[in-house]
């Protein structure tokens, strides 16, 4: 019996865990603190640190099966989605790793023993490859494997030297290929038929030896290492005697519940293929916390969700249907993933909302495409303006509008899309690749011992300073600079936490410390000398500004108690998605689809100021992080943890991990105090909230406003609700009384106004000044004046807050031959604005007052433009 993609997915682990492999869990699909990476796209991504040197802990070997998703950046596979037999955006890849341990004998004897004693396929079916000037892999390969020298391909940089980015750790790589037989078209890897598929890679040993820096130079590695790589989906494939990706169990499964849903008949439809690729990655880029946006990551889940909301267009499906598969891919990975089970219903949801927003506007989007297409010239380009249009009002992006094209044998003028773009800047979406951002800390190489939980002082011993990246002796009075302790309580920033301020004093010498930072695992104190000379080797005393801490401790542990409010009363797809700590206030932002409404608002802040009252102990302890989150601790996002975490408790309510600063108990933050409630992007809230004396400041404020308020409308706390409303209402009316009187007196004032109706080509044409109107006025002028001329058209000018109003109105009757919108046009440009409308009416500003009469003038001329084109 065939083994199924679990089963081969725990033998590999078996096999490395046997080998002394620590098996390790996969990391989320979002890099944690590397900003090089938009997504996860290897095993070793999470491993980055180790490779370099720079994470310390207690395993030399490791196997994971890591989640990996290539829909962004370098490793972009998203267009050949569901036109290949083996591309994915999300797939998972099997690898064993070694930092400083073994090297290359031992990884490709491992890889070996796997693919022939465990998998048992037959040595005759395999193929390698080896980087051309790797002599040492080339020698293992034919002396100790025993591959036969016509089976083992030496090629160049472009196919066996592997880099995870365009910086980052790299090496020369060895590469095992799986030959499916003549029966399948292709060559060997390196032949000029290399394409075809008969020859399938299936694992790729990478040997780390150097590190790529932004410069493109290669320096070595403290110790060379091992990262392997093994597609589960293409090894499966083998495994089950199949040649496409896609018949194997976890697609098949998949396959059949999008045709039960769909209703499609043809279980090769390629649309099939691209919606079950599309939902695995979406349940789990959903279930890593990003949510679909206009940007970054968020931009790259909407774009893979309406990609697959197409093809199910193209099968016929019109209704939102591709939420419904969240489950399908549950009950095929829910075992190795629990986590995806347990955030169904979020899932569910997250996408069922982005498919109603987008078959709104799916089925006009691809009317214009089509009609744009039936009307292209053999060999043409599709418009690029239409390429914008679709983008820009119907929220395709444009790789969909270039994928329909290529099924129709076309392409689109990027060019001209780009330049569209470039004209609306602030709705183009960010590029799909981070960039390392510049920084000016230096990277210290010695640990400090963080003393602040416990104390705000401590004497210290300066390790290194520096100024700026350059390392110094000492620093004078006046000078900016860095300075290392051996020991510090200062909190260097993380975890949403600002970081602390205070003075660094020696027997001589003041230094003011603004801000501290994290660099690797030293904390760097950064600011000015005020008076003497600090050196090197001094000793010091490290004191925090105490004012300042009290008061982001209080905002720290009162996000703990929101972020527990908010999950308990809006539900647990709450999931945090940024946070700041700052003495003055709090910010947290979480995933949320909906404003909430004040009645909420109001249930969040007494569910917090409830625990705040009840005054519970704050408890923290250190344990490793699976049994950490095994307890039920939350992890906050987009943080790196650890082996060992600290976990912070308030009583049985918030449950979270955090190394940031806390009260001793929930009493100590006084009062909680939500200040607004706003969407920063889709799918995603914010709260601003006060604690402490800030909030008790705040109450006092509002509540002297409050008490004004009840002196002006001399009403009392019970009834000045009801009558502001009173005169509220009544300003209404006198508003609407003023404004009829307006009306009024210029209809009498104008009483006369036909008297200057001209006739240009047989059309009545009314343009007048009204002095002292509004917008709003001059509307309702023009209807009266069309109504006693009858038949024509009304222009209309005003200058109201120190800017040129236009109006022009048109009969009904004539709208066939006049468009308001047409005549406005020229006339706004001579007071130097815009304008348009509907065809009967339209409306234009400007700011050259006196201008004014040249363009109620010039009407005239305008209309008799347009009669001549008719």
């Amino acid at each position: 019996m065939k083994k199924t993609s679990n089963e081969l997915r725990q033998d590999f682990i078996d096999f490395f865990v046997k080998k002394d492999h620590k098996l390790i869990s996969s990391s989320s699909l979002v890099p944690k603190n590397d900003q090089t990476l938009l997504f996860t796209n290897a095993g070793m991504v999470q491993f980055k640190d180790k490779f370099l040197g720079l994470e310390k802990n207690n395993f030399t070997r490791a196997v994971s099966s890591q989640r990996c998703l290539r829909a962004g950046g370098k490793h972009n596979d998203l267009e050949n989605v569901g036109y290949t037999e083996r591309h994915h955006t999300m797939f998972e890849m099997l690898g064993n790793f070694s930092f400083g341990d073994y090297s290359k004998k031992e990884a490709i004897q491992y890889a070996w023993e796997f693919i022939t004693k465990v998998l048992k396929i037959p040595e005759e079916k395999l193929w390698c490859t080896v980087f051309f000037e790797d002599l040492e892999s080339e020698k293992i390969w034919l002396d100790q494997i025993g591959i036969k020298s016509d089976r083992l391909i030496k090629l160049g940089k472009k196919n066996n030297f592997w880099a995870m980015g365009d910086t980052g750790p790299c090496g020369p790589c060895s590469e095992i290929f799986f030959d499916h037989g003549p029966k399948v078209s292709g060559g060997p890897p390196g032949s000029k038929n290399e394409e075809g598929d008969r020859f399938v890679e299936i694992w790729n040993l990478v040997f780390m030896q150097y590190e790529r820096n932004k410069d493109g130079t290669l320096i070595s590695l403290p110790k060379p290492s091992v990262d392997t790589g093994m597609g589960l989906e293409r090894i499966t494939a083998v495994m089950q005697g199949v040649h496409s990706n896609y018949e194997i169990d976890i697609f098949k499964n998949i396959i059949k519940d999008i045709m039960i849903i769909t209703g499609e008949k043809n279980p090769n439809e390629k649309s099939l293929r691209v919606i079950a690729d599309h939902i695995r990655a979406s349940v789990f880029l959903i279930s890593d916390g990003i949510l679909p946006g206009n940007e970054g990551r968020g931009y790259v889940l909407r774009r893979i969700i309406r990609r697959a909301i197409r093809h199910g267009f193209m099968l016929g499906t019109n209704k939102p249907f591709f939420y419904k598969l969240v489950k399908s891919v549950s009950n095929q990975m829910g075992s190795a993933y629990p986590e995806i089970t347990k955030k169904i219903d979020s899932i569910e949801k997250t996408i069922s909302n982005e498919e109603n927003k987008f078959a709104i506007t799916l089925e006009n989007g691809m009317s214009l495409l089509e009609e744009e297409i039936n009307k292209l010239p053999k060999g043409e380009k599709i418009s690029g303006k239409i390429a914008f249009k679709l983008y820009d009002t119907f929220g395709f992006p444009i790789d969909l509008t270039e994928d329909i094209a290529r099924e129709k044998g076309l392409s689109v003028e990027m060019k001209v899309f780009e330049t569209e773009m470039t004209k609306q800047k602030n709705r183009a979406r960010k590029s799909s690749q981070f960039t390392i951002e510049k920084t000016s800390l230096p990277k210290v190489n010695s640990k400090t011992q963080f003393m602040g939980y416990d104390e705000l002082e401590s004497e210290s011993k300066i390790l290194s300073i520096y100024n700026k990246t350059t390392l110094v002796d000492k620093l004078t009075a006046g000078e900016e600079g860095i300075i290392i302790l051996d020991k510090t309580p200062f909190y260097a920033e993380g975890g949403g936490q600002v970081g602390d301020s205070g003075k660094i004093i020696s027997s001589d010498s003041i230094f003011d410390v603004i801000d501290t930072q994290k660099s690797l695992q030293a904390i760097v104190h950064l600011g000015t000398l005020l008076k003497g000379t600090i050196k090197s080797g001094d000793k010091v005393i490290a004191k925090v500004n105490k004012e300042r801490r009290n008061a982001i401790v209080l905002n720290h542990s009162a996000t703990h108690l929101l972020h527990a409010a908010l999950r308990l009363i809006l539900g647990n797809h709450i999931q945090q998605k940024g946070s700041l700590v700052a003495p003055d206030k709090l910010r947290f932002d979480f995933s949320h689809e909906e404003p909430i409404d004040q009645e909420r608002i109001i249930e969040i802040e007494s569910l917090v100021n409830g625990q705040i009252a009840a005054n519970s102990k704050a408890e923290s302890r250190t344990l490793p992080y699976e049994k950490a989150i095994n307890s039920g601790a939350l992890a906050f996002f987009g943080d790196k943890y650890a082996e060992k975490v600290r976990v912070m408790k308030f009583s049985n309510f918030s449950h979270e991990l955090c190394g940031g600063t806390h009260v001793k108990r929930t009493g100590d933050i006084g009062i909680f105090k939500i200040i607004s409630e706003i969407g920063v992007s889709s799918g995603v809230r914010r709260i601003e909230a006060l604690t402490g004396p800030a909030a008790l400041s705040l109450i006092n404020h509002n509540e002297k406003i409050l008490n004004n308020i009840i002196t002006l409308t001399k009403s009392n706390k019970e009834n000045v609700l009801s009558k502001i409303e009173k005169s509220i209402e009544q300003n209404k009316e006198l508003e609407k009384k003023v404004k009829n009187l307006k009306i009024k007196s210029f209809s009498n004032e104008n009483e006369n106004s036909t008297k200057e109706i001209k006739n240009i080509k047989g059309i009545k044409i009314l343009s007048k000044k009204v002095d002292g109107a509004d917008t709003n006025t001059l509307r309702e002028m023009s209807d009266r004046l069309k109504d006693k001329i009858g038949s024509g058209v009304v222009v209309l000018g005003t200058i109201e807050q120190n800017k040129v109003k236009l109006i022009t109105s048109i009969s009904k009757d004539l709208t066939n031959k006049i468009n308001a919108g047409d005549l406005i046009s020229p006339l706004a440009k001579i007071v130097g604005g815009s304008g348009g409308g509907r065809a009967d009416f339209a409306q234009a500003g400007g700011v050259k007052l006196d201008k004014l009469e040249k363009a109620l003038e010039s009407s005239y001329t305008e209309l008799k433009k347009i009669l001549n084109k008719k």
